[in-house]
């Protein structure tokens, strides 16, 4: 019997207490490379909190986080990020002052540009990767139709377009996982199968894994497999869409009549 294979992320027991509230409870699960994981949940289930302690924005009060099966909880976030983890939030931040391309080759670190005497010393050096980083953002916003707005400030585009930036400065760093905070929230439906197809490529098509906080339930059981659940800061559940319908504990905490009912004879 093969053995089953290492997960891409892991967290165990990990516990985060804000003045003796616990908004995540000894959570432990686990995202498997190449897959499209769905995280749901109530309002103040602890999702994003998760997020924030994978990304290392938190530190964890207890209990351990391992990507790639190296303990990552406790490094700062931009030591995660150049692990290979890229994020977006709920709420989109783009630098609203610089053009879509400008946030793009902005996001890669250690550009030789960043050193003022290598404009002097390695000119062609630095000539040569800004433009091989502008070959790369422009092949990015080809990729999710946003090279007709290179030139448009970020600020001026709607909410959808701001979701697709977010995505877009992702990619500029090659991650091996992305983690999306409510991509659907805001989004026109044009927009969103336009995002859908993105990430749906993204992962089946260039390998990239995505763990996603989503709270429209339609865009939750077209696009994952699997579907984790948390309620109260604790993973209730896990399994297919099929599965996560059917469980009694995922209808009381959560999904109620709100959604199944509809469907449920």
């Amino acid at each position: 019997m093969n053995a089953a294979p290492a997960p891409l992320l892991e967290t165990r027991d990990l516990t985060r207490s804000f003045d003796g509230l616990r908004a995540v409870n000894r959570c432990t699960l686990q995202v498997q490379r190449g897959t499209i994981t769905g995280l749901i949940g109530p309002n103040g289930a602890g999702k994003t909190t998760l997020f924030n302690l994978i990304t290392g924005f938190l530190r964890p009060t207890s209990g351990a986080i391992y990507f790639k099966g190296e303990r990552i909880d406790g490094l700062p976030p931009h030591r995660v990020f150049r692990r290979g983890i890229a994020r977006t939030f709920q709420i989109p931040r783009p630098l609203g002052g610089m053009t879509v391309l400008e946030n793009l080759m902005l996001v890669p670190p250690g550009q030789k540009g960043e050193v003022i005497w290598n404009v002097w010393l390695l000119p062609g050096q630095v000539a040569r990767q800004e433009e091989e980083l502008f070959d790369k953002a422009m092949a990015v916003l080809d990729f999710l139709d946003l090279a007709h707005l290179r030139d448009e400030y970020a600020a001026n585009l709607s909410a959808g377009q701001k979701k697709l930036l977010e995505l877009a400065r992702t990619l500029m760093c090659d991650p091996e996982l992305v983690l999306l905070d409510e991509p659907g929230a805001g989004v026109n439906p044009a927009l969103m199968r336009r995002l859908v197809a993105a990430i749906q490529e993204l992962c089946y098509g260039r390998g990239i894994t995505f763990f996603i906080i989503e709270h429209d339930m339609d865009l939750v059981m077209r696009l994952c497999n699997p579907i984790i659940v948390m309620s109260s800061g604790e993973k209730i559940a896990e399994g297919t869409p099929e599965q996560i319908r059917a469980d009694e504990r995922v209808l009381e905490a959560y999904l109620g009549g709100q959604y199944y009912h509809q469907e449920r004879p």
